[in-house]
């Protein structure tokens, strides 16, 4: 009877102990994915050669602006383009700032730090 229990307390033991390596491991795994997919993801987002594209291209309809998610000023660039033509002119200065900006700086600036204007 001595000897059964012993058997089962050692086997009992062994699981708790393969299954505590094995939750290390799956935590392990997980922060080495959740590290990988946010670098992916940050780079997937950065949109500085499209919107900088479209604003040089067709900005004054300020696409670009809806493509970075600023939909108040992205609306207001078109009044401000069929009221005056100055949205034409901020487009253009916006593409060209948007393409000699750094990924890095151009996702700080216009997707996190969320910078509307220039």
């Amino acid at each position: 009877m001595e000897q059964q229990n012993s058997e089962y307390d050692s086997t009992k033991k062994r699981r708790e102990d393969a299954t505590d390596s094995f939750e290390q491991q799956a935590k392990h795994t997980a922060n080495e994915f959740k590290e990988e997919w946010n670098k992916i993801s940050h780079s997937q987002e950065n949109k500085k050669i499209l919107a900088g594209v479209l604003a040089l291209v067709v900005g004054y309809f300020g696409i670009h602006k809806f493509i970075l998610g600023y939909n108040k000023e992205g609306f207001l660039q078109i009044v401000l383009t069929f009221m005056c033509g100055i949205g034409a002119i901020i487009a253009l200065i916006e593409g060209i700032l948007y393409l000699t900006k750094s990924d890095e700086e151009f996702y700080q600036t216009y997707q996190i730090g969320k910078k509307g204007w220039f």
